[in-house]
């Protein structure tokens, strides 16, 4: 009888390859810390677009335009910081990105001394070029710290710490920002003069409001400016704040050493790459990352909106509603992660968006607060879908490819600059009747975010599809 020998140690290790190898923990909890960092920015300034709106007396469609600007500053630079980087370190990269981010944060500054919408909306573009080079930079250099077969759920590790810096931007502008704002005093004071507002919808309360608003401001000019000088001062502070964090971490950044994952020496050659980046996993990411970062700014900047205008509550209120769906957001990316040793990244993909789908239905048409938790519920599904769809796009690229490849998946960021207008322009109208039923424009605005999760779903199962039949002929 002979006994089989038992395995080697070395043929285990490479069956389970560690998530983050041990020689490079240190540079991956550094670049980690960089995805915090863009969280706070993003969702610090979500809610800004309602408090533009009302302190600058705009439209819904007008006040959007701090997610363009934000967005786009992220479109304009995806790609030049891209081909920075190729010819430089990722480490020299990740420094352009905090400079830049930190210029950026404090243009506040000036924007609110002038009370230029338009100057904030400069300082939103500029330091969104900052994150163009983090994040071109980050997420290839996470994907290439360790066994390319643990890669997306290496970068689902590190995305899950992206949701920490957004939770702390929500709590900031929750906490510190919307309440000491004096124009939602004004609101609050409106509030407490009318109780006749109890017995009406919260769309039409949220109407009355804004009418006796603009009328104040026409009959007290020289009172208006004074509330608006007071509010863009509380808007600039987490700015200035985050500016000083940000040059701490330049600082640390700049005297660490890291290790090269493929600096480009040569030439670029540009007909392998497009040869290697011309296919349906690739191209069919860049056009599902483009809808889910529009579904994403679209459910977190407008479920204020929903919250003020559908379920009668102040924009405090509702931001603290913003909060508990990121921390089911965060709580999500940790299971999800885990998950994905179990199940294939598309398959989980577009399973969590057909979830997706079904809570943005049950927000477009259940009233009062189910619909609100519905719309809370959503940030669950979203949690895998960036880093999941970041993952297939870029499997089996080289590392420097990979540097440009990630360059059209930051560049689909856009998305988050053109789909939160077109949502404003649709608030901005009438309402729709369905079946019968009256929907209120904000409600028939979540239509757009309901396409996209149908496209991510799609990508999803397709993508799934074509990884399993390829895994088929490797096996064969």
């Amino acid at each position: 009888m002979s006994i089989a020998p038992p395995p080697r140690p070395d043929a285990e290790t490479a069956a389970k390859p560690r998530v983050v190898p041990a020689q490079f923990i240190y540079p991956f909890i550094l670049v980690t810390t960089l995805f915090a960092l863009w969280g706070f920015a993003n969702d610090v300034t979500n809610p800004l677009v309602r408090a533009f709106k009302e302190i600058f007396i705009i439209s819904n469609e007008q006040s959007a335009w701090v997610q363009r600007a934000f967005y786009g500053g992220y479109a304009t630079m995806a790609i030049p910081a891209a081909l920075v980087i190729r010819k430089i370190s990722y480490k020299s990269g990740i420094l352009i990105g905090l400079g830049l981010y930190a210029i950026g944060a404090l243009l506040t500054l000036p924007a609110s001394h002038f009370m230029s919408f338009n100057v904030f909306l400069v300082g939103f573009y500029v330091l969104t070029f900052g994150l163009a080079f983090l994040e071109t930079s980050a997420n290839p250099y996470v994907l290439a710290l360790g066994d390319s077969r643990t890669a997306t759920q290496r970068l689902n590790l590190a995305q899950a710490f992206n949701p920490m810096g957004s939770l702390t931007g929500m709590v900031v502008a929750s906490m510190f920002v919307l309440p000491s704002l004096q124009v939602a005093e004004f609101r609050n004071v409106e509030r407490e003069a009318h109780p006749e507002y109890a017995e009406m919808l919260p769309s039409e309360v949220d109407g009355r409001i804004n009418e006796a608003w603009e009328t104040f401001t026409q009959a007290n000019p020289e009172a208006y400016q004074e509330i608006v000088s007071h509010d863009l001062g509380v808007v600039t502070m987490p700015y200035i704040a985050i500016a000083c964090v940000v040059a701490i971490i330049f600082a640390i950044f700049a005297v660490s050493k890291l290790p090269d994952m493929g600096e480009e020496k040569e030439q670029l050659a540009l007909g392998p790459l497009v040869r290697h980046l011309c296919n349906f996993r690739y191209l069919g990411g860049v056009v599902a990352q483009t809808f889910y970062v529009g579904a994403q700014i679209m459910c977190w900047t407008f479920i204020i909106h929903y919250g003020m205008t559908l379920v009668g509550l102040s924009a405090a209120q509702a931001q603290n509603y913003n909060i508990v769906a990121m921390v089911l957001f965060l709580t999500s990316r940790f299971i999800c992660t885990f998950l994905l040793r179990f199940l294939q990244p598309g398959l989980l993909l577009g399973c969590l968006a057909v979830g997706a789908c079904c809570l943005i239905l049950g927000a477009i048409f259940l009233h009062g607060m189910p619909g609100l938790y519905c719309l809370v519920g959503v940030s669950g599904c979203m949690s895998l879908m960036f880093p999941t769809i970041y993952g297939i796009a870029l499997d089996g690229l080289t590392p420097n490819d990979a540097k440009l490849g990630s360059a059209g998946l930051i560049f689909a960021i856009v998305g988050g600059a053109l789909m939160p207008n077109w949502q404003g322009a649709l608030i901005d109208g009438e309402g729709m009747e369905i079946g019968g039923r009256m929907l209120e424009s904000v409600r028939v605005s979540f239509v757009l975010p309901l396409v996209c999760f149908v496209i991510i779903a799609l990508y999803g199962f397709f993508a799934q599809r074509l990884i399993g039949k390829s895994a088929n002929r490797s096996a064969a």
